[in-house]
């Protein structure tokens, strides 16, 4: 009888490694998979695209708070900045290519080389950039606008209202929308004579009156001249938008609070 019981229990001890050795299998396995996830996600967040949504009004009306976008890092090429947390392991730009002027662009802040910013490219390298009245001079000529229906949006003391809107035309064709909500005496409406360094740009809201921007020095906690070294990639779609002040986690909202129409609009 003592025969069968020691085969019995060698059987036992058997099943239970199988189990064990499957449930080890099984999580070895899962990991794997994890891994291989945030690789790939790491390798399209660095090279390819990243998302990033807009938490102020700055580019108002072409991005609205909520929006939800997906930003080109190859457009650019690559640097430090391409990389999570900016670690210092690239010199200069790697297959680099210049922006052109009027694409929208999101960047390191140059004042501390970690707090993300969007705005338009205005200035190219060697460009004089200044504002009269309100009005935008590139190279000492005058940029055209014209002026087009109102937008609806908030002044700076959070009424809606409408206020002044225009179509510009940038030297090279872009053309793009922007608002005036001071009309054509805000504060950063009449400024000098900015000369954009070699290899720096020259970066602007599309809401003129409540962008802190190019215009604005660091000193003065503002942009200034932003390297080409800081740029991190190029504006291309809205993937998403929701109304202002909603959370993203809430998607018991979304049918109410999505913000349909804008779902899928390329960034111009």
């Amino acid at each position: 009888m003592t025969e069968p019981t020691r085969l019995e229990g060698k059987s036992l001890d058997k099943s239970i490694e199988t189990k064990a050795t499957k449930q080890t299998s099984g999580i070895a396995e899962t990991v794997k998979v994890v891994v291989q996830a945030l690789l790939i996600a790491l390798v399209v967040r660095t090279l390819l695209f990243q998302p990033f949504n807009i938490p102020s009004g700055s580019m108002i009306p072409t991005l609205l708070i909520g929006d939800y976008l997906f930003v080109s890092k190859y457009a650019y090429g690559y640097s430090n900045h391409s990389l999570p947390f900016s670690p210092p392991l690239l010199q200069g730009r790697v297959f680099g290519t210049p922006p052109k002027r009027g694409d929208v662009v999101v960047f390191k802040l140059p004042s501390d080389g970690q707090t993300d910013y969007i705005k338009r490219v205005i200035g190219l390298p060697g460009d004089r950039i200044q504002m009269r009245d309100g009005r935008l001079y590139i190279n000492d000529e005058l940029v055209p606008r014209e002026p087009i229906a109102p937008t609806h949006t908030e002044d700076f003391y959070g009424h809606m209202t409408d206020v002044p809107t225009y179509k510009e035309t940038l030297p090279g064709g872009v053309t793009h929308t922007i608002i005036e909500i001071q009309g054509d005496k805000g504060f950063n409406d009449n400024t000098q004579v900015f000369n954009v360094p070699p290899d720096h740009y020259f970066m602007m809201g599309d809401n003129r009156d409540n962008s802190t921007d190019s215009r604005v020095s660091p000193e003065d906690k503002g942009v200034g001249y932003v390297p080409f070294d800081n740029l991190v990639g190029r504006a291309e779609i809205i993937f998403f938008s929701l109304d202002k002040d909603t959370p993203g986690w809430a998607f018991w909202k979304w049918p109410w609070t999505v913000r349909w129409s804008r779902m899928f609009q390329s960034v111009k």
